[in-house]
């Protein structure tokens, strides 16, 4: 096979990696939000009470993040293709059950095995997709990548929306399962397997991670609803903090970590989690408020009300991809920093301008503006912790990732509706205005601090000098190569 044959089967490789992965990707995140436009059909055709429906998205999100780290810890030793294939049929299987669900009981079942899948899922596309795709070509792969995910959190509420009024709500688990079994054997053929470093299970650290995110998760999805001072929101944030510490200090001790503690030490990774921590709280938390205020304020139905939402996934599907070649160029800080300052702005714009009747097209210049900002921050954020790391690394990395993320997600509704709730209510369109305003100021105090956060990435695109691994072999290298010299001057 000649070069220019060779580098036409990379290219094919990498377009095959980067198209099942965001297709993957696409399908899961939507599934997080597509829900939210069918409550009040689920309630009124399978008799849910308010707590059933809490439990129809809030069993999805916490199976999602208390498996992610496990996931990846399984990918690692398993192989990453074959548990992210796996993933996709337990996906199927569970969107499938949900469809068929009988009752509010059977669907919050159902659910949960979507979020198992889900989570087999997720952190294995962005390592898969990170091993076929070279350094130099990362911000590009990141950029399609972090674009379609931004669709799919959009969209989400549309396709809800239509679907459950033109067919049935049964349908947007329907669509699910062709899709992912379609997507089972491209995996298989097209994508090339790979492993972490060949190492025993973690399975002290896997069931610390899992009890500390679902101690953390049920807390803060529960907190609005059970009170934050009751003993069950109390008892569970205490509970996952104080399994956060133990999971971190069993990690410092184990021979073969789930998540090596080493990895805080590279700035890329600790920074880049905490900004996508930040960011997805943000972001997550007004486009949860953004459709009731456009519902119960403004008088428009779920479907208007979504269509409306997709001011915001134009801004990030036009210039994502853009956004991870420039990342590229002139490094990942420049762009999380100025992406979540945009993010803020547009936030605390709407926050200043919301009232009951204010008409649509007020809002349409921060949504964009603030899209702009998502548009830039997920490619270079991905591209920080996931390309700052060791190549052994890449799946611990890809789940820590995601995980955050997913906390960040429930973090920011937790508190924002905790903002909300002291200042408003549902009585009435102002009542919903009053706190509404204070909730998307938060939001953007969110998006602030995850700026902050974003000036502590490396300033210049390069080869992630403070991966120790790295350095260590470019300094074995350059000492080799000083010796050879040496000898040859004798």
């Amino acid at each position: 096979m000649n070069t220019a044959s060779r580098q036409d089967a990379v290219t094919r490789a990498q377009g095959w990696a980067l198209a099942l992965a965001s297709v993957a990707s696409f399908m899961v995140v939507l599934d997080l939000l597509v829900v939210a436009t069918a409550l009040s059909t689920i309630r009124r055709e399978l008799g849910a009470s308010i707590g059933q429906l809490e439990w129809t998205v809030n069993a999805y999100t916490l199976a999602f993040a208390v498996l992610l780290m496990t996931a990846a810890a399984v990918g690692d030793r398993f192989g990453r293709r074959r548990v992210f294939a796996a993933g996709l049929g337990v996906f199927a299987a569970g969107s499938a059950a949900c469809a068929l669900a009988p009752g509010a009981g059977a669907l919050i079942a159902a659910r949960t095995v979507q979020g198992a899948g889900a989570a087999m899922v997720m952190p294995l596309a962005l390592a898969l997709l990170n091993a076929a795709v070279p350094p130099q070509r990362r911000g590009w792969a990141m950029g399609i990548f972090g674009s379609v995910t931004a669709l799919a959190v959009v969209v989400g509420p549309v396709l809800g929306g239509a679907i459950t009024q033109g067919l049935a709500w049964q349908w947007i688990f329907w669509l699910n399962v062709p899709i992912a079994l379609l997507t089972i054997p491209l995996a298989l053929r097209h994508l090339a397997e790979s492993y972490g470093p060949r190492a025993a299970l973690d399975l002290p650290g896997a069931a610390l991670a899992t009890g500390a995110a679902l101690g953390l998760v049920w807390g803060l999805v529960r907190g609005s609803s059970a009170g934050w001072a009751s003993p069950e929101v109390s008892g569970t944030l205490a509970a996952g903090a104080a399994l956060t510490v133990a999971f971190a200090g069993w990690e410092l001790r184990a021979r073969a970590p789930m998540l090596p503690m080493r990895l805080f030490a590279i700035r890329g990774f600790s920074a880049g989690n905490a900004a996508i921590f930040l960011v997805n709280a943000s972001v997550t938390g007004a486009v949860f408020f953004m459709a009731q205020f456009f519902q119960v304020s403004l008088g428009q139905d779920p479907l208007d009300a979504g269509l409306r939402l997709l001011a915001w996934g134009v801004a990030p599907v036009l210039i994502a991809p853009r956004a991870g070649r420039l990342a590229d160029r002139i490094g990942d800080r420049q762009l999380v920093v100025s992406g979540l300052l945009l993010v803020a702005t547009g936030f605390g714009w709407i926050a200043a301008i919301a009232a009951p009747g204010l008409a649509y097209p007020a809002f349409l210049a921060p949504m964009v503006l603030s899209g702009a900002g998502l548009g830039l921050t997920l490619p270079a954020v991905t591209k920080a912790v996931v390309g700052s790391v060791p190549p052994g690394d890449i799946g611990k990395a890809s789940g820590c990732f995601s995980m955050m993320r997913q906390l960040g997600g429930a973090f920011g509704v937790a508190i924002q509706a905790a903002v909300f709730a002291s200042a408003g209510g549902y009585t009435s369109a102002a009542a919903f205005s009053a706190g509404f305003t204070p909730a998307i100021a938060a939001a953007a105090g969110l998006a602030l601090a995850g700026a902050l956060a974003g000036l502590v990435l490396p300033g210049r695109p390069g080869r992630a000098p403070d991966a120790p691994a790295e350095r260590s072999a470019t300094s074995h290298q350059a000492r080799t190569a000083e010796a050879a010299a040496a000898r040859r001057s004798a």
